[in-house]
């Protein structure tokens, strides 16, 4: 009987213990694991929301989603990796900065940024900031016009504490108590779409847009932002996250990897109507349903705190290298969203590098070609979905860092058609240009086309065949055309100025003009 009563203390001792240490998802297991020292604070979050079962919930989905999530610090180096001590902030603006740029690239070659540190959140970020964020963004929950958010909603587009890949710090303690005046200033208490319009009007007042971040090596923090008062779109759309999600009104990111059309990228902010609409707008600077995107829009991405199951990344077999931005997890194509989409199916003609699994669709931007979405490959054939119309792609694989031509470039066009550009070397001709860029036509007093070059120049025609071949240079004269005669037909083109940044733009010519893209 003792030796029952023994044994039976033992099991409740045990559950007792079960009970105050909970056995929780694989997943979170997983993420708990790679804390490293840290394991013991995301320990104290799950244990400090024991009697709270839908906290503990938003707890997981935080610590399930934490592995990857990082402050990424980055450097300027020369093309041998050294740091070259550049500081863009130093200098007053843009232009200048730009000036200094060309300067010392011109002495020691080509700068670039490269990765120096990552902090990662799952091995530094305490328990005590994480109730904090959890506990406000509850109480921002409440708010009239984010009662109707579903948890899932809530989790996404709420109670996240980072946005991008700035250093963590406390705004949420900060914003919810600076707009706290919100609720009282509502005409219509149950529209986040305004909630998000007053808001953005105050950060108009002290935040602005600066081209010089763009050259900034990092994402900004709060402590900056609020020293800087300025920054580039990423840190607007963060900015406006920060602002906006303090209060219970659901914020995202929304980016475009690569315009199609022009050179650079994009980031603004999209936000959900009360009947869970999409609409946009840009942090600091235009309301929703002011802004507008007016480029030509390939692929559009939405940046997720969680990972997405569907993602390249999750599916990706490790021992496949993917392209930088396309190797991450957490966004979630939206592009259906913003214009009418279409699937488009390409056959991949170029042999297959070995152990590859997935093509992918480039567009030209900024003088290369940037991947933009992605595939995978079914014997000869890839399909890519929701691609914008009326846009150049080119099908490529990615291998040893370097995309390569699975097929020529083609025009998708607004039916959904598509034409290769294959050269014909055979038959040549000769095409008169005006421009490196589309511009506005202007003519002379004598009705003759005026062109648009530096006088006494030199312009380079390129064609693309696998790579850029240079078909002829020549010196401008002012106001005059530029004619290039032995032009392989049925190409892409490529006019550029010699030593320019490359943002001359690609084109097509036929019976029709010139066409750009």
């Amino acid at each position: 009987m003792k030796k029952l009563l023994s044994l039976s203390i033992i099991a409740l001792l045990l559950f007792s213990c079960q009970l105050n240490h909970k056995i929780v998802p694989d997943d979170v297991q997983i993420a708990l694991d790679a804390a490293k020292a840290n394991k013991t604070e995301l320990q104290k979050l799950i244990d400090y929301y024991d009697n709270d079962s839908l906290k503990l919930e938003a707890a997981y989905f935080l610590i399930r989603n934490m592995p990857g999530q990082c402050y990424s610090k980055k450097k300027i180096v020369d093309t041998a990796g050294q740091d070259v001590g550049f500081r863009v902030l130093a200098y007053e603006n843009y232009d200048v900065m730009r000036t200094a740029w060309d300067s010392v690239e011109n002495q020691i070659g080509a700068m670039s940024f490269r990765q120096d540190t990552l902090i990662y959140d799952l091995e530094f970020v305490s328990s005590e900031y994480l109730i904090n964020n959890i506990d406000l963004a509850f109480k921002a929950w409440e708010n009239p016009w984010a009662k109707n958010l579903s948890f899932d909603e809530f989790c996404e587009y709420i109670l996240p504490y980072r946005s991008s890949n700035e250093p963590v710090e406390d705004w949420r303690t900060q914003f919810y108590d600076r707009y706290y005046w919100l609720r009282d200033s509502m005409k219509e208490i149950s529209d986040p779409v305004e909630a998000a319009t007053l808001i953005n009007r105050e950060i108009k007042t002290w935040y602005k847009f600066d081209p010089l971040f763009y050259r900034h090596p990092t994402d900004l923090g709060l402590s900056e932002m609020l020293d800087y008062k300025r920054g580039r779109c990423e840190d607007m759309t963060n900015l406006a996250i920060y602002a906006m999600r303090s209060q219970g009104i659901p914020v995202m990111s929304d980016y475009t990897p690569a315009w199609p059309n022009t050179g650079n990228n994009h980031a603004w902010n999209a936000s959900l109507t009360k009947d869970k609409e999409v609409v946009i707008f840009m942090g600091g600077l235009d309301d929703p349903y002011v802004y507008q995107l007016n480029n030509l829009k390939a692929k559009v991405y939405r940046k997720t705190f969680s990972k997405q199951k569907n993602s390249l990344a999750m599916i990706a077999p490790d021992y496949e290298s993917l392209p930088a931005w396309l190797a991450k997890s957490n966004y979630r194509d939206v592009t259906a969203d913003y214009i009418d989409a279409v699937n488009v199916e390409v056959e991949l003609k170029d042999e297959r590098p070995d152990s590859i699994n997935f093509a992918y669709l480039s567009v030209f931007n900024s003088g290369e070609w940037k991947a933009i979405h992605w595939g995978q490959i079914k014997e000869k054939t890839v399909s890519f979905s929701d691609m914008g119309r009326g846009i150049v792609y080119m099908p490529c694989y990615y291998k040893n860092g370097q995309l390569l031509e699975a097929n020529k470039p083609f025009l998708l066009d607004e039916n959904a058609n598509i034409t290769y550009f294959a050269p014909d070397t055979l038959n040549l001709t000769s095409v008169r240009l005006y421009s490196t860029t589309k511009r506005t036509i202007v003519k002379t007093t004598d009705e003759i086309e005026k062109a648009n070059f530096k006088d006494a120049t030199e312009y380079i025609l390129q064609y693309w065949d696998e790579k850029w071949i240079t078909i002829d240079t020549v010196i401008s004269q002012k106001d005059k055309a530029l004619v290039f005669s032995s032009v392989p037909r049925n190409a892409l083109y490529w006019l550029i100025e010699r030593d320019s940044r490359k943002e001359e733009r690609i084109f097509t010519f036929d019976k029709d003009g010139i066409h750009w893209w």
